[in-house]
């Protein structure tokens, strides 16, 4: 069948778009057939359901009403009666929809621009959902362009074809493009959105510097040397945490490279960017030693629960330490992920001189003894009055100076001491309405009971309805740092653990869970066979009470 020179036309520009726009050719028909049957509905009624077809492969136009079999018909333009349907399909049956043939349509001005806006929408959304497709699983992937303009700051970048945009905060400080420019970024986010899928590039996120080490360090990309993390203060400074899977491979020196040429490559591509490459340790203090280099730490002391450490250097180092601005300890704070408080030799000293005198000064008010005393029990390391009360006579018998009978009066002074204290902080629970059954609930002092009560945790109820944080409090990131949200209980010694115990038992004492949910599965069915009374006297005798504690 020989095909008309329009018909051939149709094909040879659905090809071409198809090609401009690297869209599927059949897009470009399926648009071509919507506008067809726009154009159709403008000339026969737009309640009539009209269906164009092209050929893709002779370029053939069918244009064809459908109908709808009814018995009685009610809507001309949609509908045909079951009687005339039968005349030209004779095996037609109500609720079948038939297709009547209609004359090719002649395209007006109007009808043709119209067709035009179809043709060019429905193109442009296929070109919008290419562009999606094309990019949505490439996140974090580094792309090379060329800057087609610049408004504002913001720089809108060709990728070969689909347009991209740096904004102005993803731009390294003082850097400046103009069009024609070629930039090469990271895609940190695609979405879809009312005017087309936006592809963001970034230089400045901390993925892209690790992927331009990945470029340029053939070890990170065989995954011999792994980036465990990377703290970035754009344009200025940053650090790299490296790790090696082979120990004959230093993971600092390949990052470096021979004479430095390797992290000079990307220290080039950041606009001078100075980078410190740090080795990584799975132990915490170790890691963050490294990641204050190059400052000097003489001491490090970890509070895991609060994510929190104290760096110790000494006092010529610790504007190193700091760095301008405080970027260093801040870039370290970031790659670590603990939050580090520094202080000089010197503080530390000042520090600790007053907690000991703090101490000394409990134990002579409390134990009613003088200050060589004081200071004798404070410099063997007893921190409270509990531990002066509860520890074996001889440990406090053994201090130099003391003997069998001074160590009994000190404990019976501390037992007083703290009898007082506690009767007081019972009145205090009991005007604040605390209840009775609190008590029975281990690992509950009174002080503690004292400071739920402030908090308005009164009952059983209310302390089995508080979550972990309620009690302990909780750590939350904002702009790289770490603040502190205190608990009920916050100053008092209970970590984590100890207070979701407390929390599960009192549960238990409001009737909310049963106390074999609170035991591992061995432990559970070693509980149900002694409710049960399946073992024999001996081993119930042995471990009810064992079972019951646990629970």
């Amino acid at each position: 069948m020989a095909i008309s020179a329009n018909r051939l036309e149709l094909l040879q520009i659905a090809d071409a778009v198809a090609r401009e726009k690297s869209i599927d050719r059949m897009i470009v028909i399926g648009a071509m057939e919507d506008a067809i049957q726009k154009a159709a509905r403008s000339r026969y009624g737009q309640e009539t359901e009209i269906r164009a077809t092209i050929n893709p492969r002779t370029g053939d136009t069918r244009l064809e009403r459908l109908l709808e079999v009814v018995e009685v018909v009610e809507d001309f333009s949609t509908q045909i009666a079951l009687v005339d349907a039968q005349i030209k399909h004779p095996e037609a049956k109500v609720g079948d929809t038939i297709a009547d043939l209609l004359p090719p349509l002649e395209f007006g001005r109007i009808s043709a621009q119209s067709a035009k806006q179809v043709i060019v929408q429905k193109v442009r959304e296929a070109e919008r959902d290419h562009q999606y497709e094309e990019f949505k699983d490439r996140q974090f992937e580094i792309v090379n362009g060329q800057v087609k303009r610049v408004e504002y700051g913001n720089v809108t970048v060709d990728l070969a074809g689909s347009e991209a945009i740096v904004r102005r905060d993803e731009l390294i400080a003082r850097e400046a493009f103009r069009p024609g420019d070629r930039i090469r970024a990271i895609i940190y986010d695609v979405r879809r959105e009312q005017r087309g899928p936006q592809v963001f590039l970034s230089r400045t996120h901390p993925q892209f510097m690790a992927k331009l080490f990945a470029q340029e360090v053939p070890e990170i990309y065989d995954g011999i040397i792994t980036l465990k993390s990377v703290a970035r203060d754009p344009g200025s400074r940053a650090k790299i945490a490296v790790l090696s899977s082979d120990s004959s491979i230093d993971p600092v020196g390949a990052c470096v490279g021979m004479r430095g040429s390797r992290v000079q490559a990307v220290v080039n591509e950041l606009q001078g960017e100075k980078i410190d490459i740090i080795p990584w340790s799975e132990d915490p203090a170790t890691f963050i030693v490294n990641a204050l280099q190059p400052a000097e730490v003489a001491k490090v002391v970890l509070d895991e629960d609060s994510e929190r450490i104290e760096v110790v250097v000494p006092n010529d180092q610790l504007s190193l330490a700091i760095g301008r601005r405080g970027q260093n300890v801040r870039l370290a704070s970031q790659l670590t992920g603990w939050d580090i408080d520094i202080m000089t030799e010197e503080d530390e000293s000042e520090r600790r001189q007053k907690e000991f005198n703090e101490r000394a000064e409990l134990f002579m008010n409390a134990l009613d003894v003088d200050d060589i005393v004081a200071q004798l029990l404070a410099s063997e390391g007893f921190t409270s009055i509990e531990e002066v009360a509860y520890v074996e006579v001889n440990e406090v018998a053994d201090i130099e100076g003391f003997d069998e009978e001074t160590a009994q009066e000190l404990q019976a002074r501390a037992n007083e001491y703290l009898e007082a204290e506690a009767a007081k902080l019972n009145e205090e629970r009991i005007a604040l309405g605390v209840s009775d059954d609190l008590l029975e609930i281990s690992g509950l002092t009174l002080g503690m009971l004292v400071a739920l009560g402030k908090d308005d945790i009164k009952s059983i109820e209310d302390l089995a309805g508080c979550a972990t944080d309620d009690l302990v409090g909780w750590t939350e990131r904002q702009n790289g740092e770490v603040k502190r949200f205190n608990g009920s209980l916050s100053d008092f010694d209970i970590s984590r653990q100890e207070a979701e115990d407390v929390i599960m038992l009192t549960r238990v004492a409001a009737g909310w869970i049963e106390p074999s949910e609170l035991l591992s599965e061995e432990e559970a069915a070693e509980y149900e066979q002694l409710e049960a009374g399946e073992e024999d006297e001996e081993f119930v005798a042995e471990d009810a009470e064992t079972v019951d504690e646990k629970a």
